[in-house]
Order: structure tokens, then C-alpha cells, then sequence
């Protein structure tokens, strides 16, 4: 692994924090050259410690012990200064913002072996435990779509890398909840999804913030169904990550 140190972002600050997470992001740009230009525009004030190319190259902009601004506002196993107890990886896909003819742009097998690379060595250094292993989406659900539906996680989990479950070969996809309901089980799949790490409060009631979250909990564990509903499979997908949590 080749990482290239000519490019540095001005834009960091000290951290406040032990480094215990990490955090992958899409850099929702049209180029990567662009996403590389902003990641080290002092006037952007947005910064990651490493960007990886479509090709597979890596440059760090951010040394790792330092506070890059990649996550913004968020809030993970409740803790809200996410620059500070992070590593942020920003790769360089189009995503949402610029899809292809097909749809999302796939992310290269050159790229994903280079972050899985990345990701092992960052994870060599630091105490950094597979649920603390995220999406942007993830700690900012009503913000963020980044890394996508069309990022591998199961891939990086077979790795080693982040939080995963074998799930139903064939799931039951009966809706249970839609937004408004109030029930006993949605109070069920809200303390499963906060035990995960996410930040939502357990009311019972299935209201907007709950279907931010089921939609960024669908990207990352269910991305070939993303309907921002409780369905059986949802609620079955939960209780088996929380099953593995300690």
C-alpha cells in the first residue's frame, strides 16, 4: 500500500478525543481532482485524513492524530464530536450527487481493495471496534446518504472490517410499521437501532427521525431494499447485529 503525502489540507485542529472510530464517506463530487481541490481549500473547511482514488491511490491530507472536519454534526454511540474520536476516509465516488447512466457509480475493485488495506492498517493502530466502523450516513442520518446503498460493507466485513450478521437467505419483508404508528414493537427496533449506535430516542412512535435512521440502517445492512420501513427483515436484521454487540 502506496499512500502519497504530497497533498495536505490546512484544515484540522486538535483533537478532544481518543481516536475509537472510523468513517468512510463518498466524496459526492463529479471528479476527484475536484473533491481533492475542496478537501485542501482553506475556505471549504472540510478536510478528511485520507482520500482514495478510483485507481486505488491513497493520499493522506490530514496527519491521523490530528482532528480532520469530515463528519460535521452527528452523533454515534453518543458521542457528538465525531472529528475528535475519528479517522475519516473520503473516496472518490460520484454517489446521489453524480450517478451514472446505470445509477450509482460502482465503487472499482481496485478502490475497494485499497480501503480494505487502508482500513486494516488504521484498525492495526487504534482500539477501533467493528460498531464503530460507519457510514457518514450513519452518525447523520437526516443529513447524509454517503457512503451509499452501493458501497460493499458485507465485502469489507469479510475482511475483518466493521459489524455484520448472517441474515435470512430468503427474509420476510412484511411491513410491520409505517410513519405515524405507534406500537410496543416499534419501541423494540428503536432500542435495537440505539444499542447499535444510533442516536434516536425510544418512544414507540415511528416518527420522522426513527425513519431517517431505518433508512440509513437499510443503506448499510439491507442496501438491495432501502424502503425506510419496519418490515420482519429489518427487525430480524437488528436483533442479529445486537447479538453480536457486547
Amino acid at each position: 500500500m502506496k499512500i502519497d503525502q504530497a497533498h495536505k489540507s490546512p484544515n484540522f485542529n486538535e483533537r478532544a478525543l481518543p481516536i475509537s472510530q472510523l468513517v468512510l464517506h463518498y466524496t459526492g463530487m463529479e471528479t476527484g481532482q475536484a473533491a481533492l481541490e475542496r478537501l485542501c481549500d482553506p475556505e471549504a473547511k472540510v478536510s478528511a485524513h485520507y482520500l482514495v482514488f478510483e485507481d486505488g491511490r491513497i493520499a493522506q491530507l490530514v496527519e491521523e492524530e490530528k482532528r480532520a472536519w469530515h463528519a460535521g454534526v452527528g452523533n454515534w454511540r453518543g458521542i457528538k464530536d465525531i472529528n475528535s474520536s475519528s479517522i475519516g476516509i473520503e473516496i472518490v465516488n460520484g454517489g446521489h450527487n453524480f450517478p451514472d447512466s446505470d445509477g450509482l457509480p460502482p465503487y472499482p475493485d481496485e478502490q475497494i481493495n485499497e480501503i480494505i488495506a487502508l482500513s486494516k492498517s488504521i484498525l492495526g493502530r487504534y482500539d477501533i471496534q467493528a460498531w464503530n466502523v460507519i457510514g457518514h450516513s450513519d452518525l447523520a442520518p437526516e443529513r447524509k446518504e454517503d457512503p451509499g446503498e452501493h458501497f460493499p460493507w458485507s465485502g469489507l466485513a469479510a475482511a475483518g472490517i466493521g459489524l455484520w450478521a448472517d441474515f435470512e437467505p430468503e427474509p420476510d419483508r412484511r411491513i410491520l410499521f409505517e410513519l405515524g404508528d405507534r406500537d410496543r414493537g416499534v419501541a423494540i427496533i428503536q432500542q435495537g437501532l440505539a444499542q447499535i449506535g444510533y442516536d434516536i430516542a425510544v418512544t414507540g412512535q415511528f416518527d420522522e427521525r426513527t425513519k431517517f435512521v431505518m433508512t440509513a440502517f437499510q443503506r448499510h445492512w439491507r442496501p438491495d431494499d432501502i424502503s425506510s420501513l419496519i418490515d420482519m427483515d429489518c427487525l430480524q436484521r437488528v436483533g442479529a447485529l445486537v447479538r453480536l454487540l457486547p
